[in-house]
């Protein structure tokens, strides 16, 4: 499929499209059908904090003067558009509301459901305004497997979210500064992993600070085939740049292990407009701030202190804030970039924002307009789909994490702690640590044995050596080994199978029928083989005795003993590391850097 003309077109948006995606009314799943995936950020200078390996200077803050330089104070809120009749016209109100409910209606039809004739013909249109691009740009051997069905048969749902600095269009380059860098390669400044439960009951993210340090696996550019070569200690923004989203996707996959499903990247001109067509997003900070310093830096972000709601050019300003809150780091920005994202879902799901026909014309056009996303959401209806699914998850099950880490140098890098998160999200655990308890497996009842064991010297009984393991070679003779055993216990009948070692961690005895099952009870009983790895079954031809893993040496069985020892239980609490933050707790709030208060 043709790639997008801006290949970078990645940003900040992505928060505002997920959090809008996630929205409960009606209107907000129109919008959906192209509002997915917004996150935020991109770099955090307008005048030149684009990073991508050198480390910035970072002067002290510039003291705010009268002529301030950010964007103001923010807006009061949404305006509205003027729908609602006069007070006292109570009659009226009520049929303007029904009238307007109705055009909702027939819009969400139009928009989503495309219809015929000029419905149709706005669905392609919208469905033209869409950007796409390849999902995965590794080599498929290091592609994470995909997870496995529950019981129910869901699978959970893993959506990258990433922001893009790209200053290819005027209006990008205005936005995000660094004049020298004007058409040159797109930096992914903000990177989210989005995990929805198989069930839908609960969503985690992690974010990934850009100045992770971390192996970029080799990628080839779907347009011309050339090939970038894999990289070691490389910054993660920089795998953008290198054939587009996908190697980006391939990085995540090769750190994480974890299967991604799909992909969505905004850019700086795509936040603006998304964040006003939405309308403005409650932020709050616990002081003023001004975020500028004395050589230029900084987003130019201007609030006093107090909640304030933020849209179009100040939302990407608080998106990309770095100098200016906590301790001025890329961290303490990914921090609110969160806060931004809770604050969006909280408002759409609590306000009826997007009941007016010509919101959600205008949001609908700039959701499609401002993302780019993979070949497998690159329609209305493929992406209004998604945003059903992500509407399903409660408010007060949606937890915001970043990647534990530590500093090497001036840059970052994951931690042990940030390997339990990615196995936490692997295993589809909630992160939120309220998983509902899993159904207590019990084992079946041993079939009653209806055919008595022969004599042991007239027991046939093949033995194989599956003592192979993922990273350990078959130790070697084992079948001819127990075998011996076994003639030595009066099993005269025993023979060693010189077939190709297999793996199994645990020792097994298999019967293919009733008749065998007491025969094969009375082999496990003579070895001290426990009666639950006694088991029927058709992959056998008579009794057959699987050594196992957990059985490499000796000539007694010591059930746990071996590679199969039972290891203690795995804590599966979140990592305190990883500052998990509620979507629902309405007590956030940036703290501010004094040095840039005014």
């Amino acid at each position: 499929m043709a790639r997008s003309s801006v290949r970078g077109n990645t940003a900040e948006v992505e928060e505002t499209t997920t959090s809008t995606a996630i929205g409960a009314t009606a209107a907000d799943q129109a919008a959906a059908a192209g509002d997915r995936g917004a996150v935020k950020d991109g770099d955090e200078a307008a005048a030149g904090d684009r990073d991508s390996g050198s480390d910035a200077a970072g002067d002290g803050p510039a003291r705010p003067g009268a002529d301030g330089g950010g964007s103001g104070d923010g807006d009061s809120g949404d305006d509205g558009d003027g729908e609602g009749p006069r007070a006292g016209r109570g009659p009226d109100r009520r049929r303007r509301r029904r009238r307007v409910l109705r055009w909702s209606a027939t819009l969400l039809a139009v928009v989503i459901l495309g219809g015929a004739g000029a419905g149709y013909l706005y669905y392609e249109h919208l469905n033209a305004n869409i950007k796409s691009d390849d999902l995965n740009l590794g080599d498929a051997k290091d592609r994470a497997a995909e997870p496995t069905a529950n019981a129910a048969g869901q699978k959970p749902l893993n959506i990258l979210l990433i922001g893009s600095d790209a200053r290819n269009t005027a209006e990008n380059q205005k936005l995000g500064g660094a004049k020298d860098t004007f058409d040159g390669p797109p930096l992914a400044d903000v990177q989210m992993l989005l995990h929805v439960s198989a069930d839908r009951s609960n969503m985690s993210v992690i974010s990934m600070p850009r100045d992770t340090l971390l192996d970029i696996p080799k990628c080839t550019d779907p347009d011309d085939g050339h090939e970038y070569g894999a990289l070691q200690d490389e910054m993660t923004n920089k795998s953008l740049s290198r054939g587009g989203p996908g190697c980006t996707v391939a990085t995540w996959e090769k750190l994480t292990d974890i299967h991604i499903d799909h992909f969505m990247m905004i850019d700086f001109a795509g936040v603006v407009s998304m964040a006003d067509a939405i309308g403005g997003v409650p932020v709050c900070v616990d002081a003023s701030v001004y975020s500028h310093t004395r050589d230029g830096k900084g987003s130019g972000l201007r609030l006093p202190e107090g909640t304030h709601s933020v849209k179009g050019k100040q939302a990407l300003q608080w998106l990309r804030t770095r100098y200016g809150f906590e301790d001025d780091t890329d961290l303490a920005r990914a921090k609110a970039q969160h806060m931004y994202m809770n604050s969006m879902v909280r408002q759409l799901r609590s306000e009826a924002k997007l009941t007016n026909p010509n919101s959600l014309r205008r949001l609908a056009e700039a959701a499609t307009k401002a993302i780019t996303v993979d070949d497998g959401l690159d329609s209305i209806t493929r992406m209004y789909d998604l945003a059903g699914e992500l509407q399903r998850v409660p408010t007060e099950r949606i937890t915001m994490t970043t990647m534990p880490n530590r500093y090497a140098g001036a840059r970052v890098v994951p931690t042990e702690d940030a390997d339990k998160l990615f196995r936490l999200v692997r295993e589809d655990i909630a992160l939120d640590g309220k998983d509902a308890a899993k159904p207590v497996v019990t084992a079946s009842p041993t079939p009653t044995v209806t055919d008595p064991a022969a004599a042991d010297g007239e027991i046939a009984v093949q033995v194989h050596n599956s003592s192979s393991t993922g990273t350990r070679a078959a130790a070697r003779g084992r079948a001819s080994t127990v075998t011996q055993l076994l003639i030595g216990k009066g099993f005269a009948r025993a023979v060693a199978d010189t077939s190709a070692a297999t793996a199994e961690q645990r020792t097994v005895i298999r019967y293919p029928s009733a008749d065998l099952q007491g025969d094969a009870e009375r082999v496990a009983k003579a070895l001290g083989i426990p009666a639950s790895q006694v088991k029927r079954s058709t992959d056998v031809s008579g009794i057959t005795l699987f050594v196992g893993a957990d059985w490499r040496s000796g000539s007694t069985y010591e059930p746990g003993k071996g590679e199969d020892a039972a290891k203690p239980k795995e804590d599966d609490t979140t990592p305190t590391s990883a500052k998990a933050m509620n979507a629902a707790d309405t007590s956030q709030c940036m703290h501010v850097d004094p040095a840039y208060s005014w």
